[in-house]
């Protein structure tokens, strides 16, 4: 029970620089009839705030994309949960988000939280939140780890204009075009991934996107064997056969260029997926810019 002390008694710092002195004295009550969307330790179970943790303890209901996970969570925080716990997943949160904030509208304190990390971001909680807002039901979020922010932070890849893409799609031709659509986005952009097909997709973000283009790969976000890899999407590509682990992709943005064999990528992935070369050469032309004959012959080579 010491580590849960730990976690839920403020330090005396944080007493200190509080601008309230009675705030962060007391222990976090949430609000009656309010709903709570609280982040979860996405590695280290350290990373769980004091808040989220007074928060499981003290909720009427706690609902959870996994209960069983819910429960391991509490376990290694040293805490019981407080009241109901009830699943809540991809499958059935349509269904029962309308009774949850009806036991909200009754006063329940209600707590979400999903597997790890920020639910809603590549999560569930996003039909309950929009169901919370709709009722006029106070919704508030308990801020905390959240893998594509971490994964932002360490690629040294620009962090002032990103873009969460979360899974490309499953089939082949779909996360090809998927990508083609981003192959001039400016912004940096996430991805998850698993790690068996963490290979195939850097393979496939380096044709489409470009060899050159910078990129990292994240594994093992804040556990004991976190890992980034940086370098060039073709390079990263070369060297996924051996991933392990959950798995976040950040990838700089598009920067103009003219150049026709910066494009040959794109040119090539649209040939494949049956347009005529010249014609993809002219579309890829018409976006960045590039000569239209050139394209066509960096492409008719590439072959």
């Amino acid at each position: 029970m010491d580590a849960a002390t730990d976690l839920t008694r403020p330090t005396e710092s944080a007493q200190a620089s509080s601008p309230n002195p009675q705030r962060g004295r007391e222990p976090y009550r949430q609000p009656g009839g309010s709903i709570l969307l609280a982040a979860t330790p996405i590695g280290d179970v350290r990373d769980a705030s004091p808040r989220v943790v007074e928060a499981l303890q003290g909720a009427d209901i706690v609902a959870a994309e996994d209960t069983r996970r819910a429960l391991a969570l509490a376990s290694r925080l040293g805490i019981t949960l407080g009241g109901r716990l009830v699943a809540l997943h991809d499958h059935n949160e349509a269904a029962k988000a309308a009774g949850i904030v009806e036991a909200a509208q009754g006063g329940a304190r209600v707590v979400f939280v999903s597997d790890a990390g920020m639910p809603t971001v590549s999560d569930p909680g996003f039909r309950l939140a929009r169901a919370a807002i709709d009722a006029g039901v106070p919704l508030s979020v308990l801020p905390g780890p959240s893998a594509p922010l971490v994964a932002l932070a360490l690629s040294g890849l620009p962090s002032d204009r990103f873009a969460f893409e979360g899974f490309l799609p499953r089939k082949d031709g779909e996360a090809t075009r998927y990508l083609q659509d981003l192959a001039t986005d400016p912004h940096t952009l996430i991805f998850f991934e698993s790690p068996r097909r963490a290979a195939t997709t850097l393979s496939r973000m380096a044709e489409v996107l470009g060899g050159d283009r910078r990129a990292a790969l994240c594994r093992e976000l804040t556990k004991d064997y976190e890992e980034v890899r940086r370098g060039t999407l073709g390079e990263l590509a070369e060297d996924a056969g051996d991933v392990l682990g959950e798995v976040t992709i950040v990838v700089a943005g598009y920067e103009h260029s003219a150049r026709a064999e910066d494009h040959v990528g794109a040119v090539l992935a649209l040939a494949a997926e049956g347009m005529r070369l010249k014609d993809a050469a002219a579309e890829v032309a018409a976006a960045t810019g590039a000569r239209k004959n050139d394209l066509y012959k960096a492409a008719l080579a590439a072959k």
